[in-house]
């Protein structure tokens, strides 16, 4: 065994002793499913200048989600109940002095204006005629100042800042367009006042209160000016106080001030009962896959049992380190990529058992190596829509979409080293023994496995049949919309609204009783949560005489039941969300077909888009027809889906590139595809297979709360696993016979010093 292999081992080994150090000294942030949090009520009031309609809350909710940004809370709740009320719940403030702080700088009006300092005045003067307003400064003295020169909505950002050899901290403001231009002709014009002069200071407003009124730089020159559109506020702020400014600076200014009407700590709204199911199932899921991959790939695939091991550990360790919330989804989404990190080592394993067919005498070590190196071109597309798709919903989406866009770049990440970087180092040392070699059987690579054998002696011809194959998913297609349009879909809370119901109980009342009692009344998917006064309840709109079928349910348990609130409360997922959600998916297809146009051909990349949107409609109608609820939890099944649609469909034109690239002047393209399919099977079925014993888990004994999650990943698994074959393929060489591919493979040209005249 050489010393290298050791080497790369005792460096994977460092690797993962880290990042368990990581997971054990950080704690995570749990979400309101899983831990709780605080829940606040604002109540905004008008003016006659800005009334509190319905347009104007709106305005606030979308200021105030800024301002949740900001405080670092991630898969918070911000929606509209009733008319003007504002409901926020932000998960993980679990005592009161944390609710406290937070409901201070969420509710702060933060009107936050600049101005040009006029003179010093005694503290009961009233401003001359040129002059706004007499305040007293930030140090100390009282300063006449003038109108309002820069508006907060002129300030396009602000964050804490600790300049180089300095203890304290200043918070730096970013200026748009127009802001940095009035920003440098006032300091240009202030600079042009001697050094003491209060004509040389320049006041910033917030909230009526001068935080800085600093005087422009001497090396500033007269009517130049601050230039660059950026700036900063001085005074010897803590951290803790920069950082506060800033997101308040951040979130910008409300249309409408906001009085608090109730705060409190509420519980999570998934009972310790559906966690424990759901961990459980994960775990099950994760040892039956283990147990499948050994079965089929023997000591490699013990080697990559291990591997996926090391996967949750890195996933976890990404996860605390950046501070990301963890709620159930991600989990689940975790769970479930842990099975979909065997894909790469399936794609390796596949091509080594071909190349030990091909070459025997060069031994295992070799077959492995060439595996890797051949299934590399398929991983690093597959990984990398992914990842384009991931980074674009988390720039472009909001809330949900977000938080879902950074769980899945910090899977993908994790999953790849696994995959490429633990995997190859263990299975190296695995296959490098002499015991081994004696005993060729056990390492799972000399045989290329039952399934690749059957299907090339029954060589099925699939692609010459594909006018059947499209002809069936486009009667599956029009089934599934016939669905959406007759049935309509079930839309959840988050994109409906509903009401909000809070009751007090005389019993002691588990939250699993209460929330079993609900569902018992015929609402399975409220949201039931611990609250002060007893239990809140979530439901889509409800008639009252459904209301009184809850409260009757609630008695029987909680003996007697007193309704302390009903709310209405607007969507959590709002118009300007879902518009969001549907502006980064639509780029993030765009992003994958470019990158695949790149790497392959725009045939390949349009291909690989319709066969994913035909996945994502069929799994759509399929619940239409079903009457299952369209929820946030779908909506992260759904962003899965599309995941796995295209890591099928890169797998297969991956093949069939490599086989075209290498083909005769006269092969056809049909027949190439119709072999790179067979050949891509038993990747196919083992990934598959792999993956499903995860959902299956989740979806027999995940708990209420996980199975519509799995049914939806199922159905979509299975859907994509067969159009990469049935649909993206067949869809391609009908496009290759109008538009073929070249049979030159692109590479770099390096070219030679002019003068040798030759290019290498």
């Amino acid at each position: 065994m050489s010393r290298g292999v050791w080497i790369r081992f005792f460096l994977v080994l460092g690797l993962l002793v880290g990042c368990a150090a990581l997971a054990i000294n950080v704690k995570p942030n749990l979400g309101l499913d899983l831990k709780g949090g605080a829940q606040f009520v604002f109540q905004a009031e008008g003016t006659d200048a800005t009334p509190a309609t319905a347009e104007n809350v709106d305005k606030t909710l979308q200021v105030l989600r800024g301002r949740v940004d900001a405080l670092g809370v991630a898969e918070s709740t911000v929606i509209r109940q009733g008319e003007n009320r504002i409901l926020v719940e932000l998960p993980g403030v679990t005592n009161d002095a944390e609710a406290q702080r937070a409901e201070e700088r969420i509710g702060s009006t933060a009107k936050l204006t600049i101005h040009e300092v006029l003179a010093t005045a005694q503290a009961d003067a009233k401003p001359s005629k040129k002059g706004d307003q007499v305040l007293v400064s930030d140090q100390g003295d009282t300063i006449e100042i003038g109108p309002t020169v820069i508006q907060g909505d002129e300030i396009t950002g602000a964050s804490a800042q600790q300049p180089q050899n300095s203890v304290d901290w200043v918070v730096g403001i970013d200026f748009n367009g127009k802001g940095g231009d009035t920003w440098a002709d006032i300091t240009g014009k202030a600079a042009c006042n001697p050094s003491g002069d209060p004509k040389r200071r320049i006041a910033i407003v917030l909230d009526g209160e001068v935080i800085s009124s600093p005087e422009v730089n001497t090396d500033v020159g007269c009517d130049v000016g601050i230039r660059g559109g950026s700036t900063q506020i001085t005074g010897s702020y803590t951290a803790t106080q920069a950082g506060d400014l800033a997101a308040l600076i951040e979130g910008g200014s409300l249309p409408l001030e906001l009085s608090p009407i109730s705060d409190r700590l509420v519980g999570p709204s998934l009972g310790a009962a559906a966690i424990d199911q759901s961990i459980e199932a994960g775990i099950i899921g994760i040892v039956l896959t283990g147990l499948f991959i050994i079965i089929v790939y023997r000591l490699v695939g013990f080697g990559a049992t291990l591997a996926l091991a090391s996967y949750a550990l890195l996933a976890y360790a990404m996860l605390v380190g950046l501070g990301s919330t963890l709620t159930l989804p991600g989990l689940a989404g975790f769970v479930l990529a842990i099975g979909m990190a065997i894909d790469a080592n399936v794609l390796v394993f596949e091509r080594a058992r071909e190349e030990y067919a091909a070459y025997p005498s060069a031994g295992f070590r070799r077959a492995l190596a060439v595996g890797f190196n051949k299934a590399w071109s398929a991983i690093i597309d597959s990984n990398v829509t992914t990842l384009l798709a991931a980074g674009l919903l988390f720039f472009l989406g909001s809330g949900p979409i977000k938080g879902f866009g950074v769980t899945l770049t910090i899977g993908v990440i994790a999953s790849m080293i696994s995959a490429l970087i633990v995997a190859r180092v263990l299975c190296d040392l695995l296959v490098s023994n002499r015991p081994v070699s004696r005993r060729p059987r056990l390492t799972g690579l000399s045989d290329v496995g039952a399934v690749r054998k059957w299907l090339e002696k029954k060589n099925p011809q699939i692609m010459p049949r594909r006018k059947i194959w499209l002809g069936i998913s486009a009667a599956a297609l029009v089934v599934a919309v016939t669905g959406i349009v007759t049935q309509g879909l079930n839309l959840g809370v988050e994109f409906t609204g509903g009401r909000q119901l809070d009751y007090s109980v005389t019993k002691d009342t588990s939250v699993d009783q209460a929330r079993q009692a609900v569902a018992d009344a015929g609402f399975p998917e409220a949201v039931v949560q611990t609250a002060e006064s007893g239990f809140t309840v979530r439901t889509g709109e409800i008639s009252n005489d459904e209301e009184q079928k809850i409260e009757a349910e609630l008695a029987k348990v909680g003996g007697d039941v007193t309704k302390v609130d009903d709310q209405t409360i607007g969507s959590s997922l709002g118009k300007e969300l879902r518009n969001n959600a549907l502006i980064a998916f639509g780029v993030a297809f765009l992003a994958q077909l470019l990158y695949l146009a790149i790497r392959y051909k725009w045939t390949f990349g349009f291909s690989a888009v319709v066969a994913m949107a035909h996945d994502v409609i069929l799994v759509v109608g399929l619940f239409a027809w079903l009457h299952k609820p369209i929820d946030g939890i779908f909506l992260a099944a759904v962003m899965t889906i599309v995941g796995l649609s295209v890591n099928d469909s890169v797998v297969v034109f991956d093949r069939i590139r490599e086989r075209w690239y290498g083909s005769k002047p006269d092969a056809d393209f049909m027949e190439m595809a119709n072999t790179a399919a067979v050949e891509t099977m038993p990747r196919t079925v083992n990934t598959g297979l792999g993956a499903m014993f995860i959902l299956a888990a989740l979806a027999v004994i995940g708990g209420d709360s996980l199975q519509d999650f799995a049914i939806a990943l199922l159905v979509g698994l299975v859907i994509g696993t067969l159009s990469s074959v049935f649909v993206a393929t067949p869809m391609l060489t009908y496009l290759h016979q109008r538009f073929p591919m070249s049979r030159v493979k692109r590479e770099k040209v390096v070219r030679a010093p002019e003068d040798s005249g030759a290019v290498v």
